[in-house]
């Protein structure tokens, strides 16, 4: 009953957060916008005698905003695999008051490229202290018209190669859920939209678990398969 009113009580904000992790098994932890969110249900469920996995609270969003709340979201465990992703947020059009915006003319990059990079390196060099092993995952492709504020595809592969050129300076694992997406997007994605189905995101699961299973294998931690 104890647990359950502190999960309360962080939920509401009353509490920081604190994840609920398992005592024996190896700890991942996910870090990522809505497209992580939506297939945190179907990894966990792969992942459910091998790993606790956990999401940070909410939408990671941009990096900046990953950049501020970092050290929040990995509070005090000792994580075994950070699985991690910012892209969709950063290369969408906002406006001068920061919403989002359809229009190139009343917009801008919401994070330039520049500074993407720049968010990216210092989130690395501080996810690199905490002893996990990292994984990015690229940023998933969407279609070329999509509902909702402006992003471009020429703006999407300027942004992935820009967190490729930062992962390997550091030697991060990748997850390249976006070449793996892309050839089957009619099949998994939703219309116009750069989210997916729930069957969509159950492959993405598969693939973000087969990335992870590997890092556990690799960092020398024995899962109950």
């Amino acid at each position: 009953m104890k647990r359950y009113v502190v999960l309360a009580l962080a939920f509401f904000g009353i509490l920081p957060w604190v994840p609920v992790l398992g005592q024996d098994l190896p700890k991942v932890l996910v870090i990522g916008d809505s497209i992580s969110i939506g297939y945190m249900e179907p990894l966990k469920k792969i992942l459910a005698d091998e790993a606790i996995v956990e999401h940070n609270p909410g939408n990671a969003a941009h990096t900046g905003r990953g950049r501020e709340n970092l050290d929040a979201w990995l509070g005090d465990t000792k994580w075994d695999v950070i699985h991690f992703n910012h892209g969709l947020h950063d290369l969408k059009y906002v406006d001068s008051e920061g919403k989002n915006t359809d229009s190139e003319e009343k917009g801008h990059l919401q994070i330039p490229v520049e500074k993407y990079e720049e968010n990216l390196e210092a989130i690395v060099q501080r996810l690199k202290k905490t002893g996990a092993k990292l994984i990015f995952a690229t940023t998933t492709p969407f279609p070329e018209k999509v509902e909702g504020p402006l992003r471009k595809i020429e703006d999407l592969n300027r942004y992935n190669e820009a967190a490729l050129r930062v992962m390997k300076k550091h030697g991060v694992a990748i997850d390249d859920l976006h070449a793996f997406a892309l050839p089957r997007l009619s099949e998994i994605q939703r219309p116009h939209n750069v989210h997916f189905t729930p069957e969509g995101s159950a492959e993405l699961a598969k693939e973000v678990a087969r990335h992870i299973r590997e890092s556990l294998a690799v960092r020398g931690v024995e899962t109950p398969r």
